[in-house]
């Protein structure tokens, strides 16, 4: 997910976005824990993504643009 894409969502959309990776990368760490996890790149990609949305939360937060 490009920060271009995530700025285009509005507040409710950013946090229900938010939150859903949260999950996935909750879901992702357990299976990499158990052994099930195929594609470790997924895990990297996911928290990069976080990363970036509490970015543009925080940037909206801050009234920067």
């Amino acid at each position: 997910m490009k920060a271009s894409e995530i700025r285009e969502l509005n507040g409710d959309e950013l946090n229900k976005k938010l939150q859903d990776m949260v999950e996935s990368y909750f879901n992702l760490r357990f299976q990499h824990e158990t052994g099930q996890l195929e594609n470790q790149k997924r895990l990297r990609q996911v928290k990069s993504d976080i990363a970036r949305l509490k970015t543009v939360k925080r940037e909206r937060e801050l009234n920067i643009r």
